[in-house]
Parts: C-alpha cells; sequence; structure tokens
C-alpha cells in the first residue's frame, strides 16, 4: 500500500495514515487503502485492538484532498460521501477496539475518521475541526452526525456554521476527546488503553461495542448528509470555495 502503513506489536494493529506532504489528506486511494486495512484488522485473530495515527507529528490527517473534490461531478460526489461514511462506519461497527491517536490537525475528514473510531487520545498540539462551511461545503464522511453526538446540537452546530477549530483541552472539555496527553506519550497512553482492554473477555468486549453501535445508528441522517455535501460540492459557490482556498485568496461567495 501506498498511503497507509500498517504494523502489528503483539495484539496491536497500527495503522498509518502516510501522506505526510499533504498533512495525511484523505485522497480516494488512502480511502481504499484504509478500507483494506480495517478488513484485515477485523479478520486477523490474533489482533484485539488497533491505533490509528498519521505520520508525522503535524497531523492525524487535515482533512479531504480539495484538488481531487474540484474534479468532481455531483453524482461522483454522492458516490465519494457514501464511500467514505461506509468505510467509518465499518470503523465504528468493527468488534474490537480502534484508537484515533491524534497528533496534530484533526479538520474535515481527519475529525470525522477520528470520530468513526471508539477512542480518541489527543496530544497536547492536535487541533480539531470541521471547516468544510469556508469551503462552501459541508462535512460529507458523517461529521454532521457524530460531532451533534459527542458534544450536543448547539455546540456542534456553532462549530459546523463558523468552521473554527478547537485545541485539545477544549475537545476534552467538550467530551470529543478521552484524554490529552503530552506529545511524546500519546503511543504508550493508546497502548495502555488497549493493554487494559486485553485482559477482559474478547466475547464480552465484541458484544459491548456491537450494543454501543447499535444504539447511535442514524442512517436517515448519514444519507442526507451525502446528498447535501453532492449538491455543494457542486453548487457555485462550492467550485468557488475550493478554487480560492488552492488559489490562497478569500472566497467570495454567491449563495448559489
Amino acid at each position: 500500500m501506498q498511503h497507509i502503513l500498517t504494523e502489528k506489536k503483539n495484539h496491536t494493529f497500527v495503522i498509518m495514515l502516510n501522506r505526510p506532504q499533504a498533512l495525511n489528506a484523505l485522497n480516494a486511494a488512502l480511502l481504499d487503502e484504509l478500507d483494506t486495512a480495517i478488513k484485515t484488522f477485523e479478520q486477523d485473530d490474533e489482533l484485539k485492538g488497533a491505533v490509528i495515527i498519521g505520520a508525522g507529528d503535524k497531523a492525524f490527517a487535515a482533512g479531504a484532498d480539495i484538488q481531487e473534490l474540484t474534479r468532481l461531478s455531483e453524482d461522483e460526489a454522492l458516490g465519494l460521501s457514501l464511500k467514505g461514511q461506509a468505510i467509518f462506519s465499518s470503523i465504528e461497527h468493527c468488534s474490537k477496539p480502534i484508537i484515533a491517536a491524534v497528533n496534530g490537525f484533526a479538520l474535515g475528514g481527519g475529525c470525522e475518521l477520528a470520530m468513526a473510531c471508539h477512542l480518541r487520545i489527543a496530544a497536547e498540539h492536535a487541533r480539531f475541526g470541521q471547516p468544510e462551511v469556508k469551503l462552501g461545503l459541508i462535512p460529507g464522511y458523517g461529521g454532521t452526525q457524530r460531532l451533534v453526538r459527542y458534544i450536543g446540537r448547539a455546540k456542534a452546530t456553532e462549530l459546523l456554521i463558523t468552521g473554527e477549530m478547537i485545541d485539545a483541552k477544549e475537545a476534552y472539555r467538550l467530551g470529543l476527546v478521552n484524554e490529552v496527553t503530552p506529545k511524546g506519550a500519546l503511543a504508550d497512553k493508546c497502548m495502555e488503553i488497549l493493554r487494559k482492554s486485553y485482559e477482559q473477555s474478547p466475547l464480552a468486549i465484541r458484544l459491548l461495542l456491537e450494543a454501543v453501535a447499535a444504539g447511535v445508528d442514524g442512517e436517515d441522517g448519514y444519507y442526507k448528509e451525502a446528498v447535501n455535501f453532492s449538491k455543494a460540492i457542486a453548487s457555485q459557490d462550492g467550485r468557488e470555495g475550493t478554487r480560492a482556498f488552492l488559489e490562497k485568496r478569500k472566497a467570495r461567495f454567491m449563495g448559489k
């Protein structure tokens, strides 16, 4: 695989998003490889838990690949959104615990990926946000659903309509992350939590995770998000917002 690195450490599967030159942005190829890695993890009985982390120390994943988004038609955008949602849903519904080790920016699709994991441990310099609105877009991989679930409708709506980032300390206060650690202690903290889970019954862990996932499904909301994401991509404002981002200028939105 080109964009994902994997390593087995005893009973733990480490999945590294490996596009550091692009702050580990989630392009279509990376999503395909992530899907493969998750299936490998799920099917390997020797593996009991997983950690997803970004290469380098600047970003977990700083969103989608904007260049790629600019080339999508409305139908293609709908397909991409549904594909990303399906992959992230497979993470959320995995029968073994998956921890997001957030070692920097977790923005847009990166924040959505972190939220799909069972737990989120953040380094002190981590930053979270759904800044899609600044490009004339909306989240497409479940962000409108999971952010509301984790931090409540009012605060989630504020972050979604402003596109503002929050730091690790605020993310912890809001309940978005489980713990904040010094940068150098991030991996150790994730392993510590997983090792404690390995001492428990694998059957009980699986049944627990299934029960938790069953209580949070909202398929209608996810599909509505995908449809509106594709409409935003195809809109004049969506095209203008992504162009402005790539051209490093302020977008001129017309409401169309």
